[in-house]
C-alpha cells in the first residue's frame, strides 16, 4: 500500500472529485478525514445520479479508517476545528487535500460581487486558510504532502470571472509556498482536472456537455478515480522530489488550447 497509516484531509470529500480522492488514499492505506458541508454525497442529472452512501462508508467497507468532519472551508473557525479534531483523532497529518470548490455561473456582468467573493472565498481564500493552519502538523511529518485541486480552466477563460481567476492563483500559490516550505521536506503541488463525471456539471446544458467531450483527446470524460491516482502519486514516496508543479489531467483537452 502506498499511503499505508498515513493521515490525510480532504475538502469537498462527499462527492465528485473529492471522493475520488479519499477512495482511493482509503485503497493506498490512508486514514481519511473527510471534510465538507454535508455528509449526504450530491447526485447529478448527468453524473453521479445514483451516488447514495456517504464516503466513509465506503471508506469502512475497504477496510480503512474515515472520519466525516462537517465545515465550511470558508469559514476559517470551522477549518481550525477540522484540522484540530483529525489530529486528535488520528494522532498528526500528513496529507492534505484541497479540493473543496464551487462554482456560480455568469459573467463579469452578471455575477453578483457578493457570488465572486464567495467564489473565491472557497476556491481560494479556503485553500491559503488551511494550508497555513495545517502547516504547523505537516512540519511534524516525515511524509508532509500538500494537493491543491486546480483546473484546466487555470490556464485560461471561459469559466467566468472567479472561478477561472482563482484557480489560477492557486497554481501561482503552489509554487510560492513550495519554495517557503520545501527546507522542511514538504511538497507542494496542484492537480488541474479536465471534464470529471461529477454532479458539479449539471450547470451546463447538454450541448455544452457534447462540446466538452469534443475538446478532449481522449474519447471519455475523467472519472473522481482518475483524479484519485493522482493524488496518490503525489502523496506517495514515489514523488517525493516533485514540488512546485501542476498537473494536468485533463485526458488531453489542453492539449488543444
Amino acid at each position: 500500500m502506498l499511503l499505508k497509516d498515513r493521515i490525510a484531509i480532504i475538502t469537498g470529500g462527499s462527492s465528485g472529485i473529492g471522493r475520488g480522492i479519499a477512495l482511493e488514499c482509503a485503497r493506498e492505506g490512508a486514514r481519511v478525514a473527510v471534510v465538507d458541508i454535508q455528509e449526504t454525497p450530491l447526485r447529478g442529472k448527468y453524473h453521479e445520479t445514483d451516488t447514495t452512501t456517504p464516503t466513509v462508508a465506503e471508506i469502512e467497507k475497504l477496510g480503512a479508517d474515515g472520519l466525516f468532519l462537517e465545515a465550511n472551508v470558508a469559514d476559517d473557525s470551522q477549518v481550525a476545528h477540522v484540522i484540530q479534531r483529525t489530529v486528535e483523532h488520528f494522532g498528526g497529518l500528513d496529507i492534505l487535500v484541497n479540493n473543496a470548490g464551487i462554482h456560480i455561473p455568469g459573467s463579469a456582468q452578471e455575477l453578483s460581487i457578493s457570488d465572486w467573493d464567495s467564489v473565491v472565498g472557497v476556491n481560494l481564500r479556503g485553500v491559503f486558510v488551511a494550508t497555513k493552519l495545517a502547516l504547523p502538523h505537516l512540519k511534524q511529518s516525515k511524509f508532509g504532502r500538500i494537493i491543491q485541486i486546480a483546473s484546466v480552466h487555470a490556464y485560461g477563460g471561459g469559466a467566468g470571472p472567479a472561478y477561472a481567476p482563482a484557480k489560477a492563483a492557486i497554481v501561482n500559490m503552489v509554487r510560492d509556498t513550495a519554495l517557503e516550505i520545501g527546507q522542511f521536506g514538504i511538497t507542494v503541488n496542484a492537480i488541474c482536472p479536465g471534464y470529471i463525471e461529477t454532479a458539479i456539471q449539471d450547470y451546463l446544458t447538454p450541448e455544452q456537455v457534447e462540446e466538452a467531450l469534443e475538446k478532449t483527446a481522449l474519447p471519455r470524460f475523467g472519472l473522481p478515480r482518475d483524479i484519485g491516482r493522482a493524488v496518490v502519486f503525489l502523496a506517495s514516496d514515489d514523488a517525493e522530489w516533485v514540488t512546485g508543479a501542476s498537473l494536468l489531467v485533463d485526458g488531453g483537452f489542453a492539449a488543444g488550447v
